[in-house]
């Protein structure tokens, strides 16, 4: 096998690799209140925490122990951590991007004249792979609507981007319901060349002109901070407006796998 690492495949740096162990559950944070008089702990669930990858590499033989030597540096120099997270992509999950850095420092050991071997740890804050070409739906009109996500093995926490004109009263708004859950975007003084946008994951929200370029806070716009998820398969969206014009309603998936 092999993978990518912030655009740069193992291959082209002339790296062989393995994988003997996938983690394919990530580890996980447990909740618990230890009771006096009582055996065992209450359980209060858990979360995901970090997700590690563990990947076995080689440098085959080189001629000479210079040119070993310059291997090691591109590859010290590839897996910088310096650089914060990186797309990391795995030959083995071609459709999935997952976000990481090294974990640990990287020893290099000998193994043959000229060659080297080393493992990679890599430490993915973000336990989740994403979808690499994600699921996006249209919407065009009020009214309800479904849209069915087709990749992914848990729920998602999608991006809106509203197109449409609300004027700076309170009483102007557009509310957008998924799944029972209310986003009602009110007095936001949206133009039609300008672009509402709600990142559910970051929790913020923010509007744009049709370059991207930010223009306002959009937080003071919602009335209550909903950020509501897409579940794998069928979801409802409703659209409804008081006094304000809907264009469209585009919603990026950001479909991932656990």
């Amino acid at each position: 096998m092999g993978f990518v690492f912030n655009g740069t495949t193992s291959k082209s740096m002339g790296v062989l690799t393995k994988m003997t162990a996938e983690n394919r559950v990530p580890d996980l944070n447990n909740y618990t209140i230890e009771i006096a008089g009582k055996n065992g702990l209450f359980d209060l669930g858990s979360t995901l925490s970090e997700r590690i990858i563990n990947i076995s590499c080689l440098i085959p033989p080189k001629k000479t122990d210079a040119a070993l030597l310059a291997a090691k540096d591109a590859v010290v120099d590839w897996l910088n951590p310096d650089r914060d997270v990186c797309a990391l992509i795995l030959d083995t999950e071609p459709e999935r991007v997952y976000y990481a850095r090294l974990q640990a420092g990287v020893a290099f050991s000998k193994v043959a004249r000229h060659s080297s071997e080393f493992d990679l740890t890599f430490f993915c804050p973000d336990p989740f792979g994403y979808a690499i070409d994600d699921e996006v739906f249209e919407i065009t009109k009020e009214g309800a609507d479904t849209v069915t996500r087709k990749l992914g093995n848990t729920s998602s926490d999608p991006v809106y981007l509203l197109r449409g004109t609300i004027g700076s009263s309170s009483s102007r708004h557009i509310t957008i319901t998924t799944n029972n859950s209310e986003l009602k975007i009110a007095g936001a003084g949206l133009t039609a060349a300008e672009i509402f946008v709600v990142d559910t994951d970051k929790m913020t929200a923010y509007v744009t002109d049709s370059d991207g370029n930010i223009l306002r806070n959009g937080l003071p716009y919602i009335e209550e901070l909903n950020f509501p998820t897409l579940a794998v398969g069928d979801n409802s969206v409703t659209v409804e407006c008081g006094n304000a014009t809907f264009t469209s309603l585009t919603i990026q998936a950001k479909s991932r796998w656990r």
